[in-house]
């Protein structure tokens, strides 16, 4: 199982995490989409404070959010509408076979597993997970653009009213080396002084790793696009998201 960093496992930064991360125009295009393929049931891999799986439960919809954080899950079961949602605790491997329509990985969760082999394996997780026809969507940092060098004290500091009074947060890169990105995010709570450094990392795969991915794990890549308003991808594209059926 990929290893969670303090941002998913720390109860004070799980507080933060909707309050940096609010309902978006990537949200509006996962909900177009499961509208688009009359999705009736659907896997939210990697759902996190389940803020979107909420928003996709309803109308007769049986939605099921995965996630490995107990702080997220247990954040998650206390919000409006949690009722409506069958939470999991796992990684891919807790899908199971249950012929579904729609697997999402949202916020870039694609990115977390660093590992070739352990990207391969949770591909395959999720195709038994679809019945014949199904669809995967995600989307994932364009490495192209080069993002990571945008994230800098400077460009990337915020000050954020929270549960547990203003904290001000930042971004530092470490290093990078092979498609991997290793930073720090600085976070200051202002009312007690405390100060969380978390280190996390991720994985960069150009568009093109990511078909031959999908290709080899039984997928056909129906759509690519290079921004949540359906824009064709380009190199200067900043995100990739694919929609993928599987074969």
């Amino acid at each position: 199982m990929t290893k969670l960093d303090l941002h998913y496992t720390d109860p004070r930064l799980v507080d933060l995490y909707d309050i940096e991360n609010p309902h978006g125009p990537d949200f509006d295009f996962f909900l177009h989409l499961a509208d688009e393929l009359k999705a009736q049931r659907i896997f939210d891999l990697g759902c996190g404070t389940g803020l979107l799986t909420r928003q996709l439960a309803g109308n007769g919809r049986k939605v099921i959010g995965v996630d490995p954080s107990s702080a997220m899950l247990a954040y998650a079961r206390r919000q409006p509408g949690a009722g409506r949602v069958q939470w999991i605790e796992g990684d891919s491997g807790a899908l199971g076979t249950p012929a579904a329509d729609l697997v999402l990985m949202t916020s870039n969760v694609a990115q977390v597993f660093l590992d070739d082999a352990e990207w391969a394996t949770v591909l395959h997780h999720i195709h038994a997970a679809l019945r014949p026809g199904g669809h995967l969507a995600f989307e994932s940092r364009n490495p192209d653009d080069r993002g990571w060098e945008r994230w800098n004290p400077e460009t990337t500091f915020a000050r954020l009213e929270t549960p547990h009074g203003p904290v001000e947060s930042w971004l530092e890169v470490v290093g990078v080396e092979n498609g991997r990105v290793h930073f720090k995010g600085h976070n200051v709570f202002k009312k007690t002084g405390e100060v969380l450094v978390v280190d996390s990392e991720l994985r960069y795969r150009s568009h093109a790793e990511l078909t031959t991915s999908l290709n080899n794990a039984g997928f056909t890549v129906e759509h690519l696009y290079g921004d949540w308003k359906r824009g064709p991808f380009a190199n200067t594209s900043r995100i990739m998201v694919f929609v993928a059926r599987r074969d």
